[in-house]
């Protein structure tokens, strides 16, 4: 288990509405996880503001502050998206951005919880939503704490123009942070540009490209029913392969043992 985060560059390239259908599309047990400081949508906008009361990650926060109670609270703040399969499960995001100056200080409190979830019983892998990497208090240590990072943008000069900045800042943090090698992609939205011709010019490997398909987004977007068949969702649900199999290398990595006095390989 693990925890797979996405993040953009600016702008709107669509990161809620590929997390949510890859949330929807994978057979991996797992944890939805809105931290996006800008706030969330998937609560009010595919799941159409149903619930009674407030629940999500800005509830959890307060508590966390006034009682350090994440523990007890966070399953409670749980939305089940595949009722009562409890296999896909939402943690709503901020409803006012206001709200961040109390998220943000526990980032780190998140990230180590979250990727504690896979010895539970059962273990939950968390795909994280976490919006623009431009905002105030974006969550470094949830990307830090990723075995798998996917930076999402579209393949168009303006966006990859943007996208670039992104990948030079995020590579320098994860070096400092000693991040493992490896951790980062590139997620393309939509038509443009070549995934080899991107790949080159960003130095980055493409893990996937997600098609335009503007009628599953407004469903993922507004609410409605979710056809496996689409396009969108059907290279959703392929992602999990090559996801799968850097997780797999990932730990592969981190099993091998070590000799006394040689330097870890990267």
């Amino acid at each position: 288990m693990a925890i797979i985060a996405l993040v953009s560059a600016k702008g709107s390239p669509g990161v809620t509405t590929s997390a949510l259908a890859c949330a929807l599309a994978w057979h991996r047990r797992l944890v939805i996880a809105e931290c996006d400081p800008a706030g969330g949508s998937i609560l009010a906008g595919y799941l159409g503001g149903q619930l009674d009361g407030p629940r999500g990650i800005g509830e959890l926060a307060v508590g966390e502050l006034r009682d350090g109670n994440l523990e007890t609270a966070f399953w409670s703040q749980l939305v089940d998206l595949d009722a009562p399969r409890r296999e896909r499960l939402l943690l709503p995001g901020l409803v006012d951005p206001t709200q961040s100056g109390s998220v943000t200080p526990l980032w780190q409190r998140f990230a180590d919880y979250f990727d504690a979830l896979d010895r539970g019983t059962p273990g939950y892998d968390v795909l994280v939503d976490c919006g623009r990497l431009h905002v105030t208090g974006p969550p470094w240590p949830v990307l830090r704490a990723a075995s798998v990072v996917l930076l999402v943008t579209r393949a168009h000069l303006p966006d990859l123009s943007g996208t670039r900045a992104v990948v030079t800042a995020m590579e320098r943090d994860f070096a400092e942070h000693r991040v493992p090698p490896g951790t980062l992609r590139l997620l393309l939205v939509g038509d443009g540009h070549g995934r080899a011709e991107i790949s080159r010019a960003l130095k980055l490997p493409v893990i996937a490209r997600l098609p335009h398909d503007p009628r599953t987004a407004g469903v993922l977007a507004l609410g409605g029913t979710v056809r496996a068949g689409r396009p969108l969702m059907r290279a959703a649900a392929a992602l999990e392969v090559p996801i799968g199999a850097l997780l797999e290398r990932r730990r592969a990595r981190l099993a091998w043992p070590v000799q006394q006095g040689v330097p870890d390989a990267v």
